[in-house]
């Protein structure tokens, strides 16, 4: 028997978790496979165990794992394979097909150019964008997040653009802020490139108003799982 095994990063964040549950849920809700559960990779229950656990003890003899991670780093490459990996010594009897990571689509990039179109009804050239991605020590990294800002501004017209990290490599948040605020002409728009919400996104909301209480015009899009392009992404791993 199929079964899918959703699995999320995890958070200490309650409303972080709560929030990414509810969102595998609908998901879920979309898809018509007789055996569904989600897992997270560290940080919030049931772990990556528990969740291929209930999937076997509900009959499942094929597992597909679908990684809602947006790109490929060490968690994607090092950290799930290892965890998948006992779990197939100790279920031999399972089959396991591994979905890649959302990647670099030009469906994500429509997705994301909509939901600031959606939060800046004023858009224009003179605008800015800060991308701001979690950040990996994983040199890749950075040739990804080349075009994502690159199809970004391509369908969104800004002359304006540039990427900071939250942590592993850089430029920092604060020094991706303190550099796009100088050089802006117009508005800035600040886009989390996060999943849900969670600590990371509570940094970003904090520098953000920070900057805004200063008087400085910045828009915040918030994280990109509000956009249906996001759900439609995970429907289709889980089915292709």
């Amino acid at each position: 028997m199929k079964a899918i095994l959703y699995i999320g990063h995890g958070t200490r964040s309650k409303k972080g978790a709560e929030e990414a549950i509810t969102f595998i849920k609908r998901v879920m809700e979309r898809i018509q496979y007789p055996i569904q559960e989600f897992s997270f990779l560290e940080l919030t229950h049931p772990y990556i165990d528990e969740g291929f656990r209930h999937c076997v003890e509900r009959g499942a003899t094929e597992v597909t794992v679908v990684p809602l991670f947006l790109l490929a780093a060490g968690h994607i490459k090092e950290d799930i394979p290892h965890a998948l990996s006992a779990l197939r010594e100790n279920y031999p009897h399972v089959s396991v097909n591994v979905k890649d990571p959302f990647g670099v689509q030009g469906v994500l990039l429509d997705g994301i150019a909509e939901l600031v179109r959606e939060t800046v009804l004023d858009l224009s050239s003179n605008d800015s964008i800060l991308i701001v991605g979690r950040g990996s020590s994983d040199p890749s990294i950075h040739h990804a997040f080349k075009e994502i800002s690159d199809g970004i501004q391509q369908r969104l017209g800004v002359d304006n653009i540039s990427v900071c990290y939250l942590a592993a490599t850089e430029p920092r948040l604060d020094e991706g802020l303190e550099n796009i605020c100088k050089s802006a002409a117009g508005q800035i728009i600040v886009v989390p490139y996060l999943l849900f919400s969670g600590l990371l996104l509570n940094e970003v909301n904090q520098k953000v108003r920070i900057r805004q209480n200063r008087g400085q015009r910045i828009i915040h899009t918030g994280q990109l799982s509000r956009h249906r392009a996001i759900e439609d992404l995970v429907v289709q791993r889980a089915t292709e």
